[in-house]
């Protein structure tokens, strides 16, 4: 099965990995994450939803400075309503053609480009290197988000990016996702001198799952 093209944003990635300077610890890498990946109780139920697995293989490391960030709870606090993108992913929303709704109806549009738009400046200051995001999250969603409400029968999708990782993606921040094991690979082998990679990983667009959904 021919996997889907590799998204510009995940090339912009490796192009990254392949120039940054070793990290250590006196200089390490600052990397943006999705604060459910570290473990805050950010999701909608005041959980983490199990996400900081995710990250099992990189915790530990002296060489990697995590700067956390949930626009979705510096916006609308925790627990709160499921949202969802309407009529379209993060860029169109920051375009003004697409809306960021709760379950309930409410528009949340204006509260995650704010956010958005302050996870952005952390993203400055702190001068991160990249930005390691919750993949199908209206916020962080690199690869793969819903097409309005996740609660619909059938339940849509589309391939974009959430109104956060769009906003970073705009800047020039190289964005990545979870679930794209074969760029974790790649930065494991970066953050890890003599890491093994594994040969068979696959990124997000290349999973069975996306391709069938979405087409070769």
């Amino acid at each position: 099965m021919p996997s889907l093209p590799t998204p510009a944003h995940l090339r912009r990635v490796w192009e990254a990995l392949d120039t940054l300077p070793d990290p250590t610890e006196q200089r390490p890498w600052p990397i943006l994450v999705s604060g459910c990946m570290m473990a805050w109780g950010c999701g909608i139920d005041g959980s983490s939803y199990g996400m900081e697995r995710a990250l099992d293989k990189l915790k530990g490391l002296d060489n990697i400075c995590w700067v956390p960030v949930c626009p979705e709870h510096m916006a609308f606090g925790t627990p709160r309503r499921m949202p969802d993108l309407h009529d379209g992913d993060g860029h169109a929303a920051i375009e003004g053609r697409a809306r960021f709704l709760f379950d309930d109806g409410q528009d949340g549009t204006e509260g995650i480009l704010a956010a958005s738009a302050q996870a952005l400046e952390l993203a400055k200051r702190e001068r991160v290197v990249l930005a390691l995001l919750t993949d199908m999250s209206a916020a962080c969603g690199s690869q793969v988000i819903s097409l309005g409400a996740r609660d619909a029968s059938p339940r849509r999708f589309q391939r974009g990016m959430g109104v956060m990782a769009a906003t970073l993606d705009r800047a020039g921040i190289p964005v990545m996702s979870q679930r794209d094991h074969r760029t974790m690979q790649r930065l494991l082998s970066r953050l890890s001198p003599g890491y093994v990679v594994e040969p068979d990983a696959l990124d997000h667009h290349e999973h069975p799952w996306t391709v069938a959904h979405f087409g070769g």
